[in-house]
């Protein structure tokens, strides 16, 4: 068997990834996993996995530096990425959604004026609106997208949420839902060929 390359999205689908590798018998040492390394082997040396920002997961992937990766289907979306995606996990649920005060709620969107969005999701967020005919003014940030409508700088959202609660204690709710979004399995195009047999047992593992 040749050595599989795998791409993991640092954060919260982290301990789901290696909870479910443990569960099909790639195991990975504690000591290990609580090291900072950014590239570590499973305890029998058939898999490397190398740690990146979940953004980042599509990228390494698609250019073949990992044969495999583990992300959010909302980063596929918004990469758009050409590499296979055989596998849902079913872990790391969530929904990404449209969001903004409640007084926007009954009225939705002006689709005579410009609709000013913050976002991590400029791709996903700009299609959406474009979709509805609604002209768009996004504002990409990378974190407390939240903040956005409570201070003015925005008067919706398009982000993850998982509770809700966040969203209620900023006085936010859901206006749309855009995707039901959850983490899957990625393989690179050419190491679904090159190394079919390693790369179907993987994904029948995590299947089964």
């Amino acid at each position: 068997m040749s050595r599989l390359t795998i791409a993991i999205a640092k954060g919260r689908l982290q301990e789901d990834s290696f909870e479910l590798f443990k569960q099909v018998g790639i195991n990975v040492s504690a000591e290990v996993l609580a090291s900072r390394k950014l590239f570590i082997e499973d305890e029998d040396g058939q898999f490397g996995f190398i740690f990146v920002k979940p953004a980042d997961v599509p990228v390494y992937v698609e250019h073949g530096v990992a044969d495999a990766g583990i992300c959010g289907s909302d980063v596929l979306m918004e990469s758009a990425a050409d590499v296979h995606q055989p596998l849902d996990l079913g872990f790391g649920r969530c929904t990404l959604v449209v969001a903004g005060k409640s007084d926007l709620v009954a009225r939705r969107y002006d689709p005579l004026a410009t609709a000013r969005v913050a976002t991590k999701y400029p791709r996903i967020t700009a299609e959406y609106f474009q979709q509805r005919g609604v002209p768009v003014e996004l504002i990409v940030l990378s974190g407390s997208v939240e903040l956005a409508p409570v201070l003015g700088l925005s008067e919706h959202i398009v982000d993850l949420v998982q509770t809700g609660q966040t969203l209620r204690e900023n006085g936010l709710v859901v206006i749309d839902k855009i995707a039901e979004i959850s983490a899957r399995l990625i393989v690179n195009r050419a190491s679904y060929h090159l190394k079919r047999q390693d790369v179907s047992s993987l994904i029948e593992r995590l299947r089964k």
